[in-house]
């Protein structure tokens, strides 16, 4: 059976830019980078990983566009991470409000989502 997400894929094109946005902004450290032989268009495929979040970004040199998905990530201080990445210029596409929560530990949590440099969607709750 299944146990759980090994990581999540975003398409960049400009992979040195994506690794500085995510790591300054969000705390993700680059632990590895790789070519992809016989795909040609696949330039290189970087891993960052956050505590035992992998994600991984895959270098195009043609456009490919992410659309339809997001990730999610978990925030211990959300008004101080919000007001951060808002002060960095980071576009938010949905302000921040209370959704219902889940489990009970998540009541009051707020919920964000800011737009990446390849137009992925980012949501943070906390």
């Amino acid at each position: 059976m299944f146990t759980h997400i090994d990581h999540v894929a975003i398409s960049v094109k400009d992979r040195m830019k994506s690794i500085a946005f995510y790591e300054e902004n969000f705390g993700f450290k680059q632990y590895f980078e790789h070519d992809v032989p016989g795909v040609p268009a696949l330039e290189k495929v970087v891993y960052l990983k956050l505590g035992n979040t992998v994600l991984e970004l895959e270098h195009w040199n043609t456009n490919k566009v992410n659309a339809g998905c997001h990730f999610c990530l978990i925030s211990d201080d959300f008004d101080g991470d919000y007001n951060r990445l808002v002060e960095a210029g980071i576009p938010v596409i949905s302000e921040p409000h209370i959704p219902s929560p889940r489990v009970p530990e998540e009541k009051g949590w707020k919920r964000v989502l800011f737009q990446g440099p390849d137009g992925e969607h980012i949501e943070f709750r906390g």
